[in-house]
């Protein structure tokens, strides 16, 4: 049987003594380390949570802006080609506008011309006739 003397004591002693050796230079050290390790990995897991967050707040309004950037392009486009279109319009009424009076100078300088053969003609009339006469007749007139 089991005896009870100042040995199981010393025992006993030894054994809190060496838990609590074992504990204070190895298990404390390990346990801070590992409370250490964990923490930092919670910081970087909330820190990735956080930087993909971001990721996806950017590339939202990312796509946002391009989306307005596309749709402000399109407003500029349909104004400028609006703008094109009066400009156009514009430049070819001015075209018309200088054709039409060019085409009036070009009649007026025209019925000037055949006016001015009409009245020479009317001029020069009797002096044909009478030249055709004689050269028809062979004789004057």
């Amino acid at each position: 049987m089991v005896s009870l003397n100042a040995t199981v004591f010393i025992q006993i002693i030894n054994f809190l003594v060496l838990i609590w050796a074992l504990n204070t230079v190895f298990y404390k050290p390990i346990r801070r380390i590992l409370s250490q390790r964990n923490e930092k990995i919670s910081g970087l897991e909330k820190g990735i949570d956080k930087f993909e967050h971001d990721a996806v707040e950017k590339d939202l309004a990312l796509k946002s802006g391009i989306k307005q950037a596309r749709e402000n392009g399109l407003r500029n486009k349909e104004d400028l080609e609006a703008e094109a279109r009066e400009e156009e319009k514009k430049i070819i009424e001015k075209i018309n506008e200088k054709a039409r009076a060019d085409l009036e100078v070009i009649r007026a300088k025209i019925t000037r011309e055949a006016e001015s053969a009409r009245v020479t003609l009317l001029k020069e009339v009797d002096g044909f006739a009478d030249d055709i006469s004689r050269r028809i007749l062979g004789r004057a007139v």
